[in-house]
C-alpha cells in the first residue's frame, strides 16, 4: 500500500502510515491505528505508575503493604505473595461476553473486581519502597531496575552497584548522579559516558579517567576542562572543584551545565545502530523512532528496551519479545496486542497482569498460566477459536466511545479513561507534564494527593557544607527540599545507607529531595521527540532527525562530523 496522512482523533494532529506500517499491521491483523505515534505513546505512560506509591493493607491476607493503587480503587489489591499464591482463583470472576456492549465497557465491569498485583516485584531482599523491580538486594526507593545492589534512588538501571541516584545506566559501581551511563565506576555526574573512572562531570567522554569537567573525550586522563595536566597538577587542582564542601559541588554543577550548552553534540547518542533513528539506541539493526533500546531489530516506535524485541511497534517497557503491539510491559512472548504488563505467554489481547505461559487469552485481567480465556472465562479450544474473530469484528461494529468522543477498536491500547491511575501518578507526567486542568479538558485522570503530614525540623539551607562536619543526628531530621517546585512531598530525611555513602565518596548532602533529583536526573535527558535538522558544521550539508529542537542552542553535527572532531 502506499504511504497515507491520517488526522489524530486524540491532538488532530496529521500523521503518516508508511507502506511498511501497513504491512506489519496485515502481519497481526489489526487496523491501521487513528491515534498519532506521540499519543499512542502517552497513552501507554498513563499506565504506568513507578514512582506514586500507597501504604494500605493487602486484601487477602490483611497484612500493611506498598501499593501503586491508592485506597479509593473499589478492586481489590494483593500483596505480591498472595496474589501469586493458590489462594485464590481469578477464574471465578468470569463473565460471559455481552454482545450488546462495547468490549471495553466490559472489561472496565470486569476491572473494578479483579484482585490486582500491589506491585511489580521478583526477587527482592531487603529492599523496600521499590517497583518494577527485579533481582535486587539492599536497594532503596528505586523504580524500574533489575540485577542491583546496594543501589538508592535511581531508575532504568541494571547491574549496578553501590551506587545513588543514576538513570539509565548499567554496569556501574560507586557512582552518584549519573545518567545514560555504562561500564564506569567511582564518579560523579558522568552524562553519556563510557568507562570511565575516578572522574567528576563529564558528558560524552569515552574511556577516560581522572577527570573533571570535560566533554568528548577519548582516552584521556588528568584532564580538567579538556585540558591536560600532570598527576601532579590535577592532583592539586583537583579540590578547587570537589572536596565534600556542598558550595564547591553546587559551583562545579552550575559550571558544568554551562560547559556542555557550548560544546558540539552528535545528533544521537546511538551506538552500534544500523539503520536506525531515535537515541540511545544500542546495538541494534533497523529501529525507527525509538528511544532507549538495546539489542533489537525491525521495531518502530518503541522505548525503554531491555534487550532482543523483534518485528514489533509501539510498544514501552519491553524484553524479549516479538510481534509485540500497542502494549506495555510486555514481552518474553509473542503475539501480545493492546495489553499491559503481559510477559512470558503468547496470543495475548487486551489484557493486564497476565503471566508465566498464558496463551490465547482476550480481556482478561490477573491470570497466571492460563489458556483460552476471555474476560476471565474458561472456554475450549474450540470455543475460544470460534469467538475470537467475531469479538474482534464486534470491536469494529461496535467501539468503544470516551467522554471525549475518541474511539477505540481492536488493536487499540486501553482507553484513556480506563487507566486506574491520575495522570499526575504515571511517569506520563514525567516525560509529558500536564497541569490539573489540561489533564481534566484531555479526558485524563487526577489524583489530588493527600497534604503530607511531616513537618520539617531543618532547612536545606541550614545543613552543613562539608560532609565531614555530619553528625548522624541529621538521620533523625525531617529536611525541607529546597526546589521551588518540588515533585514529592517537600520534606525528606536520610537514611543510614545513604549517609555512609556519602561519607566514603566524600560527597555532600543534597538539598533537595530524591523526586526533584529524579526529574532534575529527567530534564538531563532528552525528549522523547525527533525534529528534522541539518549539521551545524560548516560546509555540511548533511540531514538528519535529532532529539536536539530547533530552538535549543547546542550545537549540533552529524555523525560523521562529530567524530571527526573527537576521535
Amino acid at each position: 500500500m502506499e504511504k497515507e496522512t491520517k488526522q489524530c482523533q486524540n491532538c488532530k494532529a496529521d500523521f503518516a502510515i508508511e507502506p511498511e506500517d501497513f504491512e506489519f499491521y496485515e502481519k497481526i491483523k489489526v487496523t491501521p491505528p487513528e491515534f498519532c505515534p506521540q499519543c499512542r505513546l502517552i497513552f501507554r505512560l498513563n499506565w504506568r505508575n513507578e514512582r506514586s506509591l500507597y501504604q494500605r493493607k493487602c486484601d487477602l491476607c490483611k497484612k500493611k503493604i506498598l501499593s501503586i493503587y491508592n485506597i479509593d480503587h473499589s478492586f481489590p489489591v494483593y500483596c505480591p505473595k498472595c496474589w501469586y499464591s493458590d489462594k485464590w482463583d481469578s477464574l471465578e470472576y468470569g463473565q460471559e461476553y455481552d454482545w450488546n456492549k462495547p468490549f471495553f465497557e466490559q472489561f472496565k465491569e470486569l476491572g473494578e473486581k479483579v484482585p490486582r498485583l500491589s506491585v511489580n516485584v521478583i526477587d527482592v531482599q531487603d529492599s523496600p519502597y521499590v517497583q518494577q523491580c527485579w533481582h535486587i538486594k539492599n536497594c532503596y526507593m528505586c523504580f524500574d531496575i533489575g540485577y542491583c545492589e546496594n543501589i538508592l534512588y535511581s531508575k532504568a538501571c541494571h547491574f549496578l552497584t553501590d551506587s545513588v541516584d543514576c538513570s539509565y545506566c548499567k554496569k556501574i559501581e560507586l557512582c552518584y548522579s549519573c545518567v545514560n551511563t555504562k561500564d564506569s565506576s567511582r564518579s560523579t555526574g558522568l552524562l553519556n559516558c563510557q568507562d570511565c573512572f575516578d572522574s567528576y562531570f563529564l558528558k560524552n567522554c569515552r574511556n577516560c579517567s581522572d577527570c573533571i569537567l570535560c566533554t568528548n573525550l577519548r582516552n584521556k586522563k588528568y584532564h580538567i576542562l579538556n585540558k591536560p595536566y600532570s598527576k601532579e597538577e590535577y592532583e592539586k587542582l583537583k579540590k578547587d572543584y570537589t572536596d565534600g564542601r556542598f558550595s564547591k559541588y553546587q559551583k562545579t554543577k552550575d559550571l558544568f551545565n554551562k560547559v556542555i550548552k557550548e560544546v558540539i553534540h552528535k545528533e544521537n547518542e546511538n551506538v552500534k545502530a544500523v539503520d536506525c533513528i531515535g537515541n540511545h539506541i544500542w546495538q541494534s539493526k533497523n529501529c525507527k523512532y525509538c528511544f532507549n533500546m538495546f539489542k533489537s531489530e525491525d521495531c518502530k516506535f518503541l522505548n525503554d528496551i531491555d534487550s532482543d524485541v523483534k518485528d514489533s511497534m509501539d510498544v514501552s517497557n519491553a524484553a524479549e519479545g516479538e510481534l509485540l503491539y500497542n502494549s506495555s510491559s510486555a514481552g518474553d512472548g509473542s503475539n501480545i496486542v493492546g495489553s499491559w504488563l503481559a510477559a512470558s505467554g503468547h496470543d495475548i489481547h487486551h489484557s493486564i497482569l497476565c503471566a508465566s505461559n498464558d496463551a490465547n487469552i482476550f480481556g482478561c485481567i490477573s491470570l497466571n498460566g492460563k489458556k483460552y480465556c476471555i474476560l476471565n472465562k474458561q472456554y475450549t479450544k474450540e470455543e475460544y477459536k470460534e469467538l475470537f474473530p467475531k469479538i474482534k469484528k464486534h470491536m469494529s461494529d461496535i467501539p468503544y466511545k470516551d467522554k471525549e468522543g475518541r474511539t477505540y477498536k481492536y488493536g487499540d491500547f486501553f482507553p484513556v479513561d480506563l487507566s486506574p491511575y491520575g495522570y499526575n501518578e504515571t511517569i506520563a507526567q514525567e516525560y509529558f507534564p500536564l497541569t490539573k486542568e489540561e489533564t481534566t479538558k484531555q479526558g485524563y485522570g487526577w489524583y489530588n494527593k493527600p497534604e503530607t503530614e511531616h513537618q520539617s525540623t531543618i532547612k536545606a539551607s541550614d545543613l552543613s557544607d562539608h560532609i565531614k562536619d555530619v553528625d548522624d543526628n541529621i538521620l533523625e531530621e525531617v529536611i525541607g527540599c529546597e526546589s521551588k517546585k518540588c515533585s514529592g512531598s517537600g520534606v525528606f530525611k536520610f537514611i543510614p545507607q545513604e549517609l555512609e555513602f556519602y561519607r566514603k565518596q566524600n560527597l555532600p548532602l543534597p538539598r533537595t529531595c530524591p523526586y526533584c533529583r529524579h526529574q532534575e536526573r529527567i530534564e538531563l535527558r532528552n525528549p522523547w521527540r525527533l525534529w528534522h535538522r541539518q549539521c551545524m558544521k560548516k560546509g555540511c550539508n548533511t540531514e538528519f532527525e535529532t532529539s536536539y529542537s530547533p530552538d535549543r542552542k547546542e550545537i549540533i553535527y552529524c555523525e560523521q562530523c562529530y567524530n571527526k572532531e573527537v576521535n
